[in-house]
C-alpha cells in the first residue's frame, strides 16, 4: 500500500464496520464507534461510489434493484466488502479476551488503521498495553479523527510508526514501552499483500522478543485464491480490485505451507478455521447476504 492511500483504505474499512453496526442484525462484530471516525460527507461519498459501481460487481443485481439504491448498497457491502473484516475481527477479539484470562499483558495491532478496540473497551486501561503499528501518515490521520470525535487517547494506547511490510523492527516498540511480556499480535488483512518470503520473515521477527505462550491471529488466502470465483465472482473481484488499486495480492498458501512457516518460527497452530468453519461460526442462520468468503482462513498460532 502506498502511504498516501492508506487513509482511504482505512476509511473504507471503517465504512463497512459502521454500516454493519448501524443497519445489520444480528451483529457479527459491533464496532459502534467506527461511524464517529467518518464524516457524513465521506460516508455519503463512499455510499454513492459503491452504488455507482454495481455494474462492475453484478449486472443482474444492478438491473433488479435499479430503483432501490439502498438495496444495492446492502448487497455490495454484505457480499463483497464486509464479510471478512467483520468475522476476522470478531474471531480475533474473542481469542484476545481468552488470552487475557491466560495472562496476556500486551496487544500489538499490525496495520491498525482506524481500529477502535481501546475505545470500545476502556475497562482494560489498567491491565493491557495496546500498541498500534501503522504508517506515520495513517496514524496522524487517525489522531485527527479521534480529536474531531472528541475521543481522548487513553494512557495504555501507544502509536508506533512503522512500515512493517518493508522491515519489522522492535526499536520503536521498545521506545514506546513494549516489554518482554506475554503478548498477543493481530495481523489482519495483510498476509495476502506480502510475498511468502516476507510473511515468513515477519512472523519470525515478531516473536523474537516475546516469551513462550505469546500468540498471533492472522488471516490468509488458500491455494485457490487465483482460481476460485466465489459467490457472484466476489473472490475474483477482490483480486482484480487489489491489482487495479496498485496493491496486488501476492501470496496464497496450502495449510501445510502455513504450518511449515509457523513451525520454523517456533509457532504451533492452536486453531485453524476454514471458510466452512467460519461460515458456521459467524454467519449461520442469517437471512441477509452475509456469508464467509471463499478461500480465506483464520489461524491462531502460539509460541512454543
Amino acid at each position: 500500500m502506498k502511504k498516501n492511500e492508506s487513509s482511504l483504505t482505512s476509511l473504507i474499512s471503517a465504512f463497512g464496520r459502521a454500516y454493519h453496526s448501524i443497519y445489520d442484525t444480528p451483529k457479527i462484530f459491533d464496532d459502534f464507534i467506527a461511524k464517529d471516525l467518518i464524516s457524513q460527507k465521506e460516508f455519503e461519498d463512499i455510499r454513492e461510489n459503491m452504488i455507482k459501481g454495481i455494474q462492475f460487481f453484478n449486472i443482474e443485481i444492478a438491473q433488479r434493484f435499479h430503483d432501490a439504491p439502498e438495496e444495492i448498497l446492502k448487497w455490495i457491502t454484505q457480499v463483497q466488502l464486509s464479510p471478512t473484516p467483520l468475522a476476522r475481527s470478531a474471531y480475533c477479539e474473542k481469542v484476545l479476551f481468552n488470552e487475557l484470562r491466560l495472562g496476556v499483558k500486551q496487544y500489538a495491532i499490525l496495520g491498525a488503521g482506524l481500529d477502535t478496540f481501546c475505545f470500545r473497551h476502556p475497562e482494560l486501561e489498567d491491565s493491557l498495553k495496546v500498541f498500534e503499528i501503522d504508517y506515520p501518515s495513517t496514524q496522524e490521520f487517525k489522531k485527527q479523527r479521534l480529536a474531531q470525535a472528541n475521543l481522548k487517547i487513553p494512557s495504555h494506547l501507544h502509536f508506533v510508526s512503522m512500515d512493517f511490510t518493508d522491515k519489522f523492527s522492535y526499536q520503536n516498540l521498545l521506545q514506546e514501552g513494549f516489554e518482554n511480556k506475554k503478548t498477543f499480535f493481530s495481523l489482519l488483512g495483510v498476509s495476502y499483500y506480502l510475498t511468502k518470503e516476507d510473511n515468513a520473515r515477519l512472523l519470525n521477527d515478531l516473536f523474537t522478543q516475546v516469551p513462550s505462550g505469546s500468540s498471533i491471529v492472522f488471516d490468509y488466502a488458500d491455494e485457490k485464491l487465483f482460481e476460485e470465483k466465489g459467490i457472484s465472482n466476489r473472490v475474483e473481484n477482490m483480486v482484480k480490485m487489489a491489482s487495479a488499486s496498485g496493491e496486488p495480492m501476492k501470496s496464497c498458501f496450502t495449510y501445510d505451507e502455513i504450518e511449515n512457516i509457523l513451525d520454523k518460527s517456533d509457532l504451533l497452530i492452536y486453531e485453524h478455521l476454514s471458510p466452512t468453519m467460519i461460515n458456521e461460526r459467524f454467519f449461520n442462520h442469517r437471512s441477509d447476504y452475509l456469508s464467509a468468503f471463499e478461500t480465506i482462513h483464520y489461524i491462531h498460532a502460539v509460541k512454543k
